[in-house]
């Protein structure tokens, strides 16, 4: 038998499986750190439409930890990298690419667009965005539309992959980000949004501006840890829509079926 680039996925995903992923679409907000990686191993686990936006070019800051940045890519457009990327790996699968912000006051005709130039359907969402006033508006928005959701926390100052958790916002701990959204999700009422996040305590990194006698420190992001969250997002997505994996794993590696 020839192998093909899904050989290794039908085996464990089963012939179902692997079409019911080849037969979804999934939107991803944001090709940074996160949004990037996960988007590549979306791809690369044969999703069959894949809808990116953002309206960032790469810069050389993110050479660092983005699928998409190398120095031959530097002030390109991001959705313009990431779409011959998704095609390099995967020709069968559409993209729906959107050079645009997401904001707020954009999001729901944005989404309408998408949903339009998708047929009506798109199965999940990946919120890789940085704007807390974006993520909770997408909070609100994908419940009416009926798409689930995830959403992605902070990689800031964090170092330590074991401490990535998937779980809803209001049980998460000790995640600087996680903990504005959360406050913010109980005075909106929105009672469950799936994330991932840190309960890693942030590392201490020097202050932006130490002669200012501000407290704030500098932000800083290790080339491993958006990566790992991306493609933590990916397998989340792939099991959901494969109906493949979804089982409970409890930490001491026994599945609860």
């Amino acid at each position: 038998m020839q192998e093909t680039a899904t050989t290794k996925l039908e085996t464990i995903m089963g012939a179902d499986g692997l079409s019911r992923l080849q037969a979804a679409t999934v939107m991803v907000l944001g090709c940074g750190g996160v949004g990037s990686n996960c988007i590549e191993a979306l791809a690369r686990g044969a999703i069959g439409r894949i809808v990116i936006v953002d309206k960032d070019v790469v810069a050389p800051s993110n050479i660092n930890r983005q699928a998409i940045a190398f120095t031959s890519t530097v002030g390109r457009r991001k959705v313009d990298v990431m779409a011959a990327m998704i095609a390099d790996i995967n020709p069968s699968c559409e993209v729906v690419a959107r050079d645009a912000f997401v904001l707020p006051d954009n999001l729901e005709a944005l989404m309408r667009d998408c949903l339009d130039a998708c047929g009506g359907r798109i199965d999940c969402i990946v919120d890789a965005i940085d704007t807390v006033s974006t993520k909770l508006a997408l909070a609100e928005l994908a419940p009416a539309l009926g798409i689930p959701l995830i959403s992605s926390m902070g990689a800031a100052n964090k170092l330590h992959p074991e401490c990535l958790r998937i779980a809803d916002i209001h049980d998460t701990v000790r995640d600087p980000l996680a903990r504005i959204v959360r406050k913010e999700c109980r005075r909106r009422g929105i009672r469950h949004l799936r994330v991932l996040y840190s309960c890693e305590e942030p590392a201490r990194t020097p202050g932006r501006d130490p002669e200012s006698g501000r407290e704030r420190t500098e932000l800083g992001t290790a080339s491993f840890m958006p990566p790992i969250m991306g493609q933590m997002i990916a397998g989340e997505v792939i099991r959901r829509l494969s109906g493949v994996g979804c089982e409970e794993v409890r930490p001491d590696g026994t599945v609860v079926r």
